[in-house]
């Protein structure tokens, strides 16, 4: 297949969307099937929309269901339309989804359906030239372990510091947290640590910068992991700045956090 340029998650759940109707319209059974494929087109093409020149990605789903019939057709995707019981079978908002995510994705809907034959669903998306971005080389699974070197998790949020110290036990880490960067700060004026793991926001009191910042201060060479669930803000990227620092995004994979851990105890 071509590349395309998209979310992941929201074709996946366009999928899924379009696979749970056809399987609710197959009351009897039958045979779904998912498929994919290449076009050109070279000309416009007529279906339920007007499907302009270009090359394509084409995600198929068809099943022998019940069919949708004309009068139907015509509000399939307007939003709350729904021939499924309510309460049972979802919200009605399924294909209205479906519409404007593809849309979003400057893409197209095809829908050809004979009632009591089944009905075949036909997204396009934009193809591109754009090669997808090569792959990090897994870590040898001896490698993501650590030897017992100490962590201090800094977290205002109960259940982040707990997932935290799950992760880096896990790993085969020491763990302490903590739940400021007030306290942050005073544990390491009696301890050391290997590693600070921070979250960037923090209510109330000092954010993840300004502890980070006066860490460093006191202690230069302190490596430090900051987490965030936005992406890379001034703020973040000033922290990276101070020093043997990097920044991880949430909600991070238990090899992300492996791999950058190992990374800056490496470091010199």
């Amino acid at each position: 297949l071509m590349n395309v340029i998209g979310s992941p998650v929201h074709i996946s759940k366009t999928i899924m969307n379009l696979v749970s109707n056809a399987a609710e319209a197959m009351t009897d059974g039958g045979r779904l099937i998912i498929s994919t494929g290449n076009l050109i087109l070279n000309r416009p093409i007529s279906g339920f929309e007007e499907i302009e020149p270009g090359e394509y990605v084409t995600i198929s789903v068809e099943d022998m269901g019940m069919g949708i019939s004309p009068e139907d057709m015509k509000k399939i995707f307007e939003p709350f339309y729904t021939k499924k019981v309510m309460g049972r079978s979802g919200t009605g908002l399924g294909m209205s989804v479906v519409w404007w995510t593809i849309k979003d994705h400057q893409g197209y809907v095809d829908i050809q359906s004979a009632e009591g034959k089944g009905t075949l669903v036909t997204i396009y998306l934009p193809a591109t030239r754009q090669q997808t971005l090569p792959k990090d080389v897994p870590l040898p699974m001896d490698d993501y372990f650590g030897q017992g070197e100490s962590v201090l998790v800094v977290d205002d949020i109960k259940e982040q510091r707990e997932l935290a110290r799950t992760i880096f036990y896990e790993l085969g880490y020491m763990v302490e947290t903590v739940s400021s960067g007030e306290k942050a700060i005073a544990y390491l004026e009696e301890k050391k640590t290997d590693i600070v793991f921070l979250d960037m926001i923090m209510d109330p009191g000092m954010d993840g910068l300004d502890t980070l910042k006066q860490i460093i201060a006191t202690n230069p060479q302190q490596k430090a992991i900051v987490t965030s669930g936005f992406s890379e803000t001034d703020r973040i990227i000033e922290a990276e700045n101070l020093g043997a620092v990097k920044f991880l995004k949430k909600p991070y994979q238990l090899e992300q956090l492996a791999r950058l851990v190992k990374q800056l105890l490496r470091s010199e």
